[in-house]
Formats: C-alpha cells, structure tokens, sequence
C-alpha cells in the first residue's frame, strides 16, 4: 500500500440530488461547491499532502476526484488511491458518472476494494478505510444524518484535521 498517512486526504460527501435538487456537474450550484472544492484541495497540497483517497461514488467522491485529475497535471506528484466499496461499483454508472469513474481510475496509483460483492456496510467500511488511512477529511455535507454525516464524526474522533463545507451554511443561496 502507497499510502502515507500522515501526507494523505480523505474525502467525503453527498450524491448530486442529496445536495441540490436535479443538479448536474455543469449547474451553478455545483459549479460553486467544485470552486470551493478546488481551493481546499488546493490547500491541502499546499501544506504538503500528496496522496488523496476517494470513495468513488456519484457526487462529490467523483467531482473530487476529476479535480485531482487536473491538479495531478500541475503537481505529477500527487497520488490518487480509489477506495472502492465493492467491486462491481461502476456497473449501474451511465453517461458522465462512467467516464469520470474510469479516467479516475486509469489515473490512480491505487485501488483498494473493500469487499468483492456489495454487502450492507460496505459503505460504512469504505468511509472508515478512508479514515483510518489518512490525517485530513474534505467533506461536503447537507444531510448530518447520513454516511457522510458519520464520516464526518468518526474522522473526527480519530483526530483528523477536518475540513467541513456545509452546504446549508456556506451556499444558502443556492437552495431552493
């Protein structure tokens, strides 16, 4: 395993409709969310974080990862680790969400699989591998009650540096 914990950012986050209704990747609020996204990637690598793991799924574990495909451009030496839940993830992924997932993935340096087949806390177990295996949390949360809202929790016990983009709070504007 590449990973170096202590160098290493987790992500975390909602699907595109559990943040903003009917949103797709080139919609304002999205746009917006990808802005603030970006920058505290940005940050992250510039305080010396180089390997970023992702969860893979639709929404912001994609969104993230595709912004890392650019970054990856600037700094070749940031790594990507794709932690994937269980391995037939990609099968129901149609259109836009297919092709971010199989560029991510040709452009990682590691793919994790959780579990072979889908069980019902392969999620969960996903969400703590990322945790477990890294020392800073983007997250991006509407929903406090949810899988992304216990990442967020347990990366804080854990002690991880965390960085939180409330939805609610940060782009009320947004929302209908």
């Amino acid at each position: 395993m590449i990973i170096n914990k202590n160098k290493t950012v987790c992500f975390s986050g909602h699907r595109p409709e559990k943040l903003f209704d009917g949103a797709t990747v080139s919609s304002e609020p999205v746009k917006r969310l990808l802005s603030i996204v970006y920058v505290a990637i940005d940050e992250a690598i510039r305080e010396g974080y180089d390997t970023f793991i992702t969860g893979m799924a639709r929404g912001v574990d994609l969104w993230a990862g595709s912004l890392l495909l650019e970054f990856k451009r600037r700094y070749p030496h940031i790594k990507i680790v794709c932690a994937i839940p269980f391995r037939d993830q990609l099968a129901p992924l149609e259109g836009e969400d297919r092709i971010s997932y199989l560029a991510i993935m040709s452009m990682a340096e590691e793919v994790v699989y959780i579990s072979e087949n889908y069980t019902r806390d392969c999620m969960k177990k996903r969400n703590y591998f990322m945790v477990d295996n890294s020392s800073k949390l983007i997250a991006v949360v509407r929903d406090w009650r949810s899988g992304t809202g216990q990442t967020i929790r347990y990366a804080q016990k854990k002690g991880l540096a965390t960085r939180i983009i409330d939805v609610e709070a940060n782009m009320p504007m947004f929302l209908a």
